[in-house]
């Protein structure tokens, strides 16, 4: 073998040697886009494999490769960039912005568009977004995110309490006014999990929202889940841990001060009998309030291959309320499948299901004395200092020193029970087919299912409330099911300068809801709970319901996109719903809409300061199904009836039938403006709306009573209401370095309502105040007005004696230190027909505002949000000035007295008997800083030696801060009264604050982990 022989040998020998070294070698580099940005999530993929892994927050990635492989990198907004590996130890790569992708994807009914396509108005609310700080919902993540959407608990922090959503203000007095949810296309659904949601789309026009027809009205939020991606199995775990306080406490007088101010009542009434003060000294507030906090564990499982994909989660969250004996546990899972069955057939499948339990402590009662006074946070306020917790002999002081006899608080929250049990269920199978190049049918079916066990137990520890009974005991149960199958075909086409979407389908929906409630009293022992009604000695009449709603819809949709600057949309929707009168069973739902991109005319396009311009303007119909099944019928009603002595049931004829009741309408008419400044580094939407809402549902008791009908009031289409408003929403990206970025969101809404007709234009009046107020009327709807104005007295400051000043009065008897109300009518009394309106509570405007700061590994988020104008009447002080409780300092301190008469607050014990008037309206503006987090990413060269793809730590707070003038616990208040959180309560009364659960501080620790 000669010398060259054995040269090429070595060489082949070591070239072999360095070929099989480079086998299976890791790969690490960084992903960046053209600014040096770092792309975070982008997928790198070994090309013709499921082998993978995507870049972190920081852009970095790091996979096991061999020479030859082709690695796949790609992005959303990005051109797919292609790598040969050949001995490479690191790969950065920078991916370019590709055009036809860069474009964000906007999720709208029945499909998806390009975002610069939309011709209606829409806000966008991302994961990142949602998942800012921990919340229970993912509503109350969306509070301050989206212009012209208010978001509210119903209750304060109490845990496990509803969320109330309103989008562009009230549309209805006796309808919801609630907005439809729609989760990966099953109308109605429940509202999954925070963590779970890749996107929210809130449809806020008639363009977005008429495809939706009979339910569009009040807008509509699109909730898409997350989905799987092609590549290896991604685990991720997220941990948080908050501790929860109260934000606020009323300063109310200790004993000896309650003492003296009782005493100083019994005087001014020329009581001679002196207050004997108790033996104790109890901060009712201490005892009912403690710390509170919230766990939320979630897994989750994604992954799949170019055929099939899937993403799996569960989720355990618990939360142990600030007031003793409430709390709140819900276990969740939610499953995506997605599967190409074949090059046109695609195949998917979500379900969800939950599991949730409350423990409830009475708040926002409606004050009924038989029932034991009020609830546990107006208990805590009310009940006399001086009194302790037990007896001597163990047994819980009850009946207070003062005012009426109502359980001690701590009793209340201790003993009283009230459970509820919630599951829910959902399953959503879709095919995709495409028939044709560009044409493609999508069929759906789903089934979802809630059930709900509320039992509430009244041992006969609670003396007042049901000692006289030996207890008692409520079980209440609701059961609905629904039912959805969609079927639609979509179309689309390019031809030349012109692009071409049709859309049409069917849909079918089918709800049953059940009712069964049964209740008992005079139990032999209360260790049975609401469990034993069988061992009750008096079973109450029981009851139950059953009720079917069936709504059928056909609807179609055109978009035209001219030369990518002309664009058209026309929706049309027609419903029929089993719930309407015979004539009016169906409806059409139309809306139209044009677009106009300036920044594409040649004039524009190549301006460096104007990125986008485009001018959006629609009109259209939408409605809300209003009333509940068999509401247009005649009905009968259940009495009792005696027949020779005895009890015995009957039936009568309640309410005649009205068939041409139809739907509440709204018309809606919006423009706007999108503009984008510097290469969009500014961006500024604009959206003007008008929304006529017509043909309300009310009763109309104007209609002469038919002989033999128990109820007056017949459901009929009368009166008429408007919202009009502005909303602007403005995003900027102030810096943008490779290790500094520094954004800016910011959104504001003016809303302005007002009730255009009514029954014969007459005032309506509505009440809620606690039962005990003895008031009918505490707010009004009226023409011309806006709704839910607050009626009664004008106050006028405090009676010095003497001569009365012109234009006020006392109330019957008054002497100096009494209150003074304006005299309206000029009689001289103060009668009813001196009230008038006093206060409105619909704010000016609401805005939120956030910024977010990145720098390296550290991020930074501030997000504060507001509401300015709007009243609150602060029923709470109204009870604790009337003498018959306790009271704050802050009123003990500044109440006229014979040397005190340069003050505003009447004297102790006067006249006023709780009176509704403007004394308790307070300015409830505020301004909150709603969450502050502080979060670091660790280093990938770290997470690596661990075995992780992302490790992310941080702190948050929320509610740290809140500015207002607000004298009560908290400004968000909601408190319905006597009306009960009905749908008319609910549009209507606005700003009463009485017992509501207060909101809490927290501080959050925080855990997230990539496998």
């Amino acid at each position: 073998m000669n010398l060259k022989t054995k040269l090429a040998l070595v060489m082949m020998l070591l070239l072999n040697i360095s070929l099989f070294a480079q086998e299976g070698y890791t790969l690490t580099g960084t992903v960046t886009d053209e600014t040096s940005m770092p792309v975070p999530g982008a997928n790198v993929v070994i090309q013709n494999t499921t082998t993978g892994t995507s870049t972190d927050f920081d852009g970095n990635y790091s996979i096991t490769v061999s020479n030859g492989d082709v690695l796949e990198f790609s992005s959303i907004g990005y051109a797919k960039q292609e790598v040969t590996i050949n001995g490479q130890q690191t790969l950065d790569v920078v991916l370019a912005e590709d055009a036809s992708q860069l474009e964000e994807v906007v999720v709208v009914g029945y499909g998806s568009q390009k975002k610069s396509d939309i011709t209606g108005s829409v806000s966008s609310v991302k994961s990142e977004e949602l998942n800012a700080y921990p919340v229970l919902n993912a509503e109350q993540a969306l509070q301050g995110r989206a212009a012209g959407v208010v978001v509210q608990s119903n209750n304060g922090g109490e845990p496990g309490a509803p969320i109330s959503i309103k989008i562009r203000g009230n549309t209805s007095i006796n309808a919801s006014s609630s907005p439809l949810v729609v989760v990966d296309g099953f109308v109605g659904a429940s509202m999954p999990q925070a963590n779970d949601i890749e996107s929210m789309e809130v449809l806020k026009d008639a363009s977005a929202t008429a495809i939706y027809g009979s339910r569009g009205s009040n807008g509509v939020i699109l909730v898409t889940t997350k989905k799987g991606r092609s590549g290896k199995l991604s685990i991720e775990a997220n941990t948080t841990y908050a501790i929860q306080n109260i934000s606020n406490r009323l300063d109310l007088l200790n004993a000896s001060e309650f003492a003296d101010y009782q005493n100083q009542i019994r005087t001014n009434n020329g009581v001679t009998t002196p207050y004997t003060q108790g033996p104790a000294n109890t901060d009712w507030q201490d005892l009912i309030y403690r710390s509170g906090s919230t766990s939320n564990n979630q897994v989750s499982f994604s992954g799949g291959s170019e055929k099939i994909n899937f993403y799996a989660s569960a989720n355990y969250f618990k939360q142990d309320g600030i007031i003793i004996g409430s709390d709140f546990e819900r276990l969740t899972f939610l499953s995506n499948i997605d599967a190409q069955v074949t090059d046109k057939l695609k195949l998917g499948m979500n379900l969800f299901g939950s599991r949730g339990i409350k423990n409830g402590s009475a708040t926002q009662s409606d004050g009924s004395v038989s029932a034991g006074g009020d609830d546990v946070i107006t208990l805590a306020l009310r009940y006399a200092p001086d009194q302790p917790v037990y007896n001597a002999d163990g047994t819980y002081t009850f009946g207070n020193t003062v005012g009426d006899p109502v359980d001690n608080p701590f009793a209340v929250a201790t003993e009283r029970i009230d459970e509820t049990k919630t599951d829910n269920f959902r399953a959503n199978l879709y095919a995709n087919y495409e028939i044709l190049e560009g044409l493609s049918f999508k069929t759906t079916f789903g089934l979802s299912t809630e059930n709900q066990t509320r039992g509430i137990f009244f041992p006969s520890i609670l003396t007042q409330t049901a000692g006289g009974e030996s207890g008692r005991a409520i079980v209440d149960t609701d059961r609905e099911t629904s039912v959805l199958s969609e079927n639609y075909l979509t179309y689309t086409k390019e031809f030349g300068k012109s692009n071409l979407t049709l859309l049409g389908g069917y849909s079918y929906q089918k709800t049953v809801s059940e009712n069964f409630f049964s209740e008992a009293t005079g139990f032999i022992s209360d260790g049975f709970s609401y469990y034993g009604l069988g061992s009750a000695t008096n079973i109450l009449q029981p009851d139950s319901s059953k009720s079917e709603v069936e709504i059928q819809s056909q609807f179609g949709r055109f978009n035209y996109d001219y030369d990518d600057k002309y664009l058209l949309t026309a929706t049309l929707r027609r419903d029929g719903a089993s719930n309407f009168a015979a004539n009016e069973k169906y409806a059409l739902f139309p809306s139209a809409a044009l677009g106009w991109k300036v920044s594409n005319e040649n004039f524009l396009k190549d301006s460096k300061a104007i990125s986008n311009l485009k001018f959006r303007a629609s009109y259209g119909v939408t409605g809300n199904p209003s009333i509940g099944a068999y509401q247009s019928l005649s009905r009968l009603e259940t009495l009792y009836a005696s027949s020779n002595g005895q009890t015995v049931s009957a039936v009568t004829p309640e309410q005649a039938e009205n068939p041409n009741l139809k739907w509440e309408s709204s018309y809606q008419t919006n423009f706007g403006i999108d503009l984008g400044l510097i290469n969009n580094r500014v961006s500024v939407s604009l959206d003007y709306y008008n929304i006529d809402t017509k043909d309300l549902i009310l009763t109309d008791n104007s209609i002469t009573e038919y002989l033999g009908f128990s109820g007056d009031d017949i459901l009929a289409n009368v009166g008429e209401i408007n919202n009009r408003g502005l909303e602007i929403a403005l995003s900027t990206k102030n810096i943008l370095k490779e290790d500094f970025r520094w954004t800016t969101d910011f959104n504001i809404a003016f809303n302005k309502n007002e009730v255009v007709s009514l029954v014969n234009d007459a005032d309506l009046f509505f009440d809620a105040t606690p039962s005990y107020f003895s008031h009918d009327r505490s707010y009004v709807l009226r023409v011309g007005e806006e709704v839910g104005l607050f009626w009664g007295y004008e106050y006028a400051g405090v009676y010095q004696g003497g001569t009365v000043p012109a234009g006020t009065q006392t109330l019957s008897g008054g002497v100096a230190g009494d209150p003074l109300f304006a005299d309206i009518d000029g009689s001289g009394d103060i009668t009813e027909a001196d009230r008038t309106t006093i206060g409105n509570p619909n704010p000016d405007f609401t805005w939120g505002f956030t910024n977010n700061f990145n720098y390296k590994n550290l991020d930074l988020s501030i997000f504060f949000q507001g509401s300015q104008g709007g009243d609150i009447f602060n029923l709470t002080n109204v009870q604790l000035t009337n003498g018959d409780a306790n009271t704050t300092s802050a009123y003990y301190n500044s109440a006229w007295t014979p040397t005190n008469t340069d003050t505003n607050a009447p004297r102790v014990g006067n006249n006023s008997n709780r009176e509704i008037s403007s004394r308790f309206v307070e300015d409830g503006s505020y301004i909150r800083l709603k969450n502050i987090s502080l979060g670091y990413t660790v280093p990938a060269n770290i997470t690596e030696k661990l075995g992780l793809d992302n490790l992310r730590l941080s702190l948050s707070a929320q509610n740290l801060l809140t500015i207002t003038d607000y004298s009560g616990l908290d400004p968000e208040v909601s408190y319905y009264g006597s009306g009960g959180n009905n749908n008319t309560s609910a549009n209507t009364a606005q700003g009463f604050d009485f017992g509501n659960y207060p909101t809490v501080r927290t501080v959050t620790m925080s855990l997230n982990l990539k496998f």
